[in-house]
């Protein structure tokens, strides 16, 4: 069991390791949820104090613990069309603007992006808000759509990827939306629902640290970067605001959380409407 006090020059070190590393800047009163998460990690791993704790993870060959480190510390809320006045503006302003773009350029490919996206909840819904409106308006050839979800914790992303959510947390699905795209199942004596695979087909689930070089060759028409800027300072929301522009295609559209906004950084967005931006073009 442990039960000591994370010193104030040791929880300073752990905070600059996570800043350097991930760009989340925990600040002093951040403090308590520090400790309790890394007696997590002590008590998984059998080590004795947060001192050792802090020489094991620095170590270069560690670095299968120092990933559960970063998953520790990482919060993730979230749950099917959170906030969901992104997906009705998605469907009645962003998608049919898009669309009409890209039928001009005789381009049929749809690139989104969700970044931050957790144990997958905003991707699959992204996924089920365009898959149901480009069902309604099908075209020859048919559109080449695909969201690439991303996350810096590998632990969220296996639950994503397995997509199987208990009955709780499909509540906010629409009915017709949870019997087309979700298969009721029973595990471990309880009722889950499995993604199906016409909605795993569409998603692609990668690790990427947002602070990292962006391994992308191609551009995106829609990117998902909501409640997580919350977490950065302004020189590393900076850099993340100017990097996500620039895989931006003109005329594309930037959601971030409400609790958020862009004010105070350079970019070359528009705003449109609260956590709502748009590229010149």
């Amino acid at each position: 069991m442990v039960n000591q006090e994370l010193s104030d020059s040791l929880f300073r070190k752990f905070s600059e390791l996570i800043y350097e590393t991930t760009g989340i800047n925990i600040h002093e009163g951040k403090k308590p949820l520090l400790q309790a998460r890394l007696s997590k990690r002590l008590r998984a791993t059998g080590i004795k104090s947060f001192e050792e704790y802090y020489r094991y993870v620095t170590s270069p060959q560690n670095f299968a613990e120092f990933i559960n480190f970063i998953d520790a510390i990482s919060t993730n809320l979230t749950y099917f069309f959170r906030e969901e006045q992104h997906f009705i503006f998605l469907e009645e302003i962003a998608l049919p603007e898009i669309l009409q773009r890209k039928e001009k350029e005789h381009d049929r490919r749809i690139r989104m992006w969700s970044a931050a996206c957790s144990t997958g909840e905003e991707p699959y819904s992204i996924a089920m808000c365009v898959l149901e409106y480009l069902e309604k308006r099908p075209v020859k050839p048919p559109w080449d759509f695909k969201i690439l979800a991303t996350d810096i914790s590998t632990r969220v992303l296996r639950v994503a990827i397995r997509g199987v959510y208990p009955e709780e947390r499909v509540q906010k699905v629409p009915l017709v939306l949870r019997q087309k795209y979700f298969e009721k199942i029973t595990q471990d004596d309880e009722t889950v629902y499995q993604v199906t695979k016409p909605l795993k087909d569409v998603v692609v689930f990668r690790r990427l640290n947002l602070k990292d070089p962006y391994p992308f060759k191609g551009s995106f028409e829609v990117i998902f970067c909501r409640n997580v800027m919350i977490y950065f300072d302004k020189p590393t929301q900076q850099d993340i605001i100017t990097r996500m522009s620039y895989y931006l295609s003109p005329g594309g559209y930037l959601f971030v959380g409400h609790s958020e906004s862009l004010a105070g950084l350079k970019h070359d967005l528009i705003y449109v409407r609260p956590a709502v931006y748009r590229k010149k073009g």
